[in-house]
């Protein structure tokens, strides 16, 4: 059996929405980033960069970095349904909408909420805060146009871990009704949250992602 590295507040939220897509069984170990538990030498001697989730196989193997995870289940367990794969001719189109998600969107993200990281001081990082948040909108434009044209899922009528990636992310644009104007970006956000095997799972994602902004508001932290 996998054991997942994780736990409320970190993106373990996302591959554990992959798991179940894919069928596969877990345990989940919650490691608590707000007391820094993934900085402990426990956890360093699971994954030396002090991050979750992490993810070990049952031969033992351990696995980092969340796209990385996600890819490396979607092709073991799912492959031609959740990931195209080989000379699947929507392969590419596969590889370039996960990849401009997660080294766009991502990014852009973790400046929206860690603007701190990002800053001189408190002044800036409202300013670090706001600029990304236009920068997620006009991303997810992007996104909302090709959808438009091509929808309802990044290849089409076939739904992938691409539109599960970014249906977790649009769980965390602050709220999924700030994306009410993009009508093909909420359309495929809806469409992923109503398949049956995670669709229990967004009301927890919700609630998680609750909890953080009351945190951040009481600057107890978060991720």
């Amino acid at each position: 059996m996998y054991i997942l590295y994780g736990g409320k507040l970190t993106r373990s939220a996302l591959v554990e929405q992959v798991l179940a897509e894919c069928e596969v069984e877990y345990e989940l170990r919650e490691i608590d980033t707000s007391r820094q538990e993934q900085r402990s030498p426990e956890f360093l001697k699971i994954n030396p960069a002090g991050w979750v989730p992490a993810l070990v196989s049952p031969q033992g193997k351990t696995f980092y970095e969340t796209p990385a995870i996600n890819l490396y289940l979607a092709e073991k367990y799912k492959p031609g349904e959740l990931a195209p794969v080989g000379a699947d001719p929507d392969r590419g189109l596969f590889l370039s909408g996960l990849f401009y998600i997660t080294g766009m969107i991502e990014p852009a993200f973790k400046r929206y909420w860690f603007p701190d990281r990002y800053a001189g001081g408190e002044k800036d990082a409202e300013a670090v805060r706001q600029a990304a948040l236009g920068e997620v909108v006009d991303l997810y434009t992007v996104i909302d146009n090709r959808l438009s044209v091509a929808g309802p899922f990044h290849l089409g009528e076939r739904f992938s871990l691409v539109d599960l990636t970014m249906a977790y992310w649009s769980e965390g644009f602050v709220h999924p009704d700030n994306i009410d104007h993009l009508s093909a970006v909420k359309h495929c956000y809806e469409l992923v949250y109503d398949r049956p095997k995670i669709r229990n799972m967004r009301n927890t994602q919700r609630k998680m992602i609750e909890d953080f902004n009351r945190r951040q508001s009481s600057g107890t932290g978060g991720w």
